[in-house]
């Protein structure tokens, strides 16, 4: 999946349609492009062992999201309050993403 372009983009609130974190919804930290996966806020916890990097530091079992596949994510629409797809429509010269059920601009 060499560099795919993808509709989402960080900071979306997106919704989990399939896999165990099912109906949960949360907002992207980062998108991997290279592997086409999404680490969502809070969703997909896994526990991880832990390092310790400095003296500070608290190694150990600590909990972090794990990617998911892009496909399993959707974007939420602010007007319709459900998941959507994305559609595009030009405003001018500007290219904007919009909700297919609803028009409102995402």
């Amino acid at each position: 999946m060499a560099n795919a372009k993808y509709k989402l983009r960080k900071e979306d609130l997106v919704q989990v349609i399939a896999g165990k974190d099912k109906g949960k919804q949360g907002k992207i930290l980062k998108i991997d492009h290279e592997k086409g996966r999404v680490i969502i806020a809070g969703i997909n916890m896994v526990k991880k062992a832990m390092k310790k990097k400095s003296q500070t530091d608290r190694g150990g079992i600590v909990e972090v999201e794990a990617p998911l596949h892009i496909s399993n994510v959707m974007i939420i629409c602010k007007k319709c309050n459900k998941p959507v797809r994305i559609g595009y429509k030009f405003e001018g010269e500007i290219k904007k993403r919009v909700c297919r059920k609803c028009g409102e601009v995402l």
